[in-house]
């Protein structure tokens, strides 16, 4: 049997005997038993230590009883499974059948052994188990969360292809049951349970997890991921032969009634009985606050209007307060949320998601006014970029004018996230950019044509004997430099006096400065998005395409600069004679290219051979591609206008364009 690791010394034995008194202080801080076996939870929310700030937290407990104890693995097991999650994750197998026979023998070795397995570190990539002690496990907890998520489609596709009445009966001699009921066998067995699972800190990434099983939410995606688990959390991948794709993990699925009716229960279970004083603590608790998220999102989705009224509602048990007015106790919360980097990502889910009714009166009663002294704050400035999103034309026009005197600040401590984000509203919503574009200009020093160089910090000196990796290392460190690169993009999308700024800047650069601007890893997008932008005018165009002449060479074998050259093959679909002179001269480079990865790949994306030995048939396609035939998908070029169409669309054009290739 395994035995227990320990460090031995008197300073470890102290360090022991410490973490188990802070351990029975915090137990005795959050659980007080009291004589009738209930427990009680007490939470300092004002901070003075006053008893008025101290209130009973609602009945819940943690496991009933002694959590159980499954067994462990012999050494001789553990080496088994130890050596096949090494197999699994190598996936080194000759074909399917040899794969699908390993498995087997690996199921009929682990029948029996399930929940040892589960509770096992070294065999936790084998995942199972699915019970109220298992998700409370530092291991097991990753087991049930694999487990539910592997189990998901299973129950997409019952709905889909039922399972007929005479197949129900016995399979392989155990009793047939649907995936559907297993998921809420499983919910009945949390239940009661619930409010305690919120803040465990094992068992509330399992909770979520269930949550949006039942929701039919996605399953993959940014904006779940991140309420699923933690950026520190591991991820362990093994190779299956699971038909699917990512694509299936990111749309939104189709759940029987049973899952809409059990999600209601479990919202009304999770919150019943909890008061607004334990609500608001949850709210700035770190394990607590993206389980709330995750019930206030589904609450509002599911019925939003209605529960905005509900008193019993989980949003107004947070705040109670109607109307949401200075002076109540419901403003003093949303505002202690606004500064708190936990709190404030509820407060983004209460805004992103709340009534039309309800954000206009949250809008206008706190925030309206303020808009100038909240966005100076980093953490503020989140939660002002998820308001921007749901502003009318009038109220962002007035958040414009409060802005626009902070945006030198902002940019001086780099805060150009609301900067951006505000260009991208004021598109949607056709408001005047003059005064950002002269804002902006402030805070960059006042000089219109060498805006550019000082955003994106372009300095020639040094660099180019500079060690590669040292290189990209200083720039992944200079976080601003990114920023920059990324508000001057936004600037480039935006017609009128942003996108005349960035291309002015562009055109008075010298050809040296281009050429860095190219081989600069957050600079050369900037450069790419302004030559492929549609509504670039020609003269733009012409006067910087034909500076990169006697340079192509240079700039082709570079790793981040050969992707210049790619777009300069969207640049010049107006200017053929400019895309015939660079072909000639990559030619007379051709054995320079062929040498280096990123000179083949322009090679190829130029269609250079064709050119070497068919002229006349290349000289075809690209007068064909410069009349509007757009064949930069089929070269792997990146076209930023061409991603705003469907896939149905891009395979008509390119259809259309090989056919009139064969005509």
């Amino acid at each position: 049997m395994p035995k227990e690791q320990k460090k031995r010394g008197r300073r470890e034995e102290k360090k022991r005997r410490r973490e188990q008194v802070d351990d029975e202080g915090m137990t005795l801080a959050k659980r007080h038993k009291s004589e009738d076996g209930d427990d009680e939870i007490n939470f300092v929310i004002n901070g003075d230590g006053d008893d008025s700030s101290h209130r009973p937290a609602p009945n819940f407990d943690a496991y009933p009883g002694d959590i159980p104890f499954f067994g462990l693995l012999d050494e001789d097991e553990q080496a088994y499974f130890k050596r096949a999650d090494t197999l699994l994750e190598l996936n080194q197998f000759e074909n399917p059948e040899e794969r699908d026979l390993f498995l087997t023998s690996v199921y009929r070795e682990a029948h029996g052994k399930e929940l040892k397995i589960a509770n096992s570190q070294a065999s936790n990539s084998k995942r199972f188990s699915n019970n109220l002690a298992g998700i409370q496990h530092r291991f097991a907890s990753h087991c049930c969360e694999a487990l539910f998520l592997r189990s998901t489609p299973i129950v997409t596709q019952e709905l889909i292809t039922p399972v007929e009445e005479q197949e129900q009966g016995t399979v392989n001699g155990e009793v047939y049951v649907s995936m559907e009921n297993l998921f809420l066998y499983t919910i009945n067995e949390l239940e009661g349970n619930l409010g305690y699972l919120m803040t465990d800190h094992f068992a509330s990434h399992t909770l979520r997890v269930l949550l949006v099983v039942l929701s039919g939410r996605p399953l993959a995606g940014s904006a779940t991921t991140s309420l699923l688990q933690s950026k520190k959390k591991e991820k362990i991948e093994i190779a299956s032969g699971i038909t699917g794709s990512e694509l299936d993990m990111m749309a939104t699925r189709t759940v029987p009634d049973s899952f809409g009716t059990a999600l209601d229960k479990m919202i009304s279970g999770t919150i019943a009985g909890l008061d607004t004083t334990y609500l608001r603590a949850l709210a700035t608790h770190p394990l607590g606050n993206p389980v709330l998220q995750l019930l206030l999102e589904l609450e509002f989705l599911k019925s939003g209007k209605q529960k905005a009224k509900d008193a019993n509602s989980l949003f107004r048990k947070l705040l109670p307060d109607d109307p949401l007015v200075q002076g109540t106790t419901s403003a003093s919360f949303v505002t202690s949320l606004l500064y708190d980097p936990v709190g404030s990502r509820l407060l983004e889910t209460i805004i992103q998601h709340a009534p039309g009714k309800v954000f206009k009166s949250l809008y206008r009663d706190l925030f309206r006014e303020k808009m100038g002294s909240l966005v100076k704050n980093e953490t503020a400035g989140f939660v002002l970029t998820k308001m921007l999103e749901r502003l009318s034309q009038e109220d962002l026009q007035h958040a414009v004018e409060q802005i626009c005197p902070q945006i030198p600040t902002l940019i001086e401590r780099f805060q150009t996230s609301i900067i951006k984000s505000m260009i991208g509203r004021c598109e949607v919503r056709q408001v005047r950019t003059d005064p950002i574009a002269n804002a902006i200009l402030r805070g960059y020093g006042g000089e219109r044509t060498g805006i550019l160089l000082k955003m994106l910090k372009l300095e020639a000196h040094g660099v180019d004997s500079m060690a590669p990796e040292r290189k990209k290392q200083l720039e992944a460190q200079d976080i601003g430099k990114t920023h920059a690169s990324l508000l001057a993009q936004a600037m480039l999308d935006t017609p009128g006096p942003l996108r005349e700024m960035i291309t002015e800047s562009i055109t008075s650069m010298t050809t040296e400065d281009l050429v860095l601007m190219a081989k600069n890893r957050t600079a050369t997008h900037v450069l790419q998005r302004a030559l492929t932008r549609s509504g670039q005018t020609k003269l733009f165009l012409r006067q910087t395409v034909q500076r990169f002449q006697g340079h192509l060479s240079e700039l082709a074998v570079d790793p981040i600069a050969s992707h210049v050259v790619d777009t300069l093959w969207i640049a010049t679909e107006s200017l053929f004679f400019i895309r015939e002179r660079f072909a000639q001269e990559l030619l007379e480079h051709e054995s320079a290219l062929k040498e280096s990865f990123p000179g083949r790949a322009v090679w190829r994306n130029w269609m250079m051979d064709l050119y070497k030995r068919r002229r006349l048939e290349w000289i075809s396609q690209a007068k064909s591609s410069a009349n509007g035939v757009n064949d930069s998908e089929s070269k792997g070029v990146v076209n930023y206008d061409a991603t705003n169409k469907s896939g149905i669309e891009l395979a008509r054009e390119k259809y259309a364009a090989n056919k009139a290739k064969r005509k």
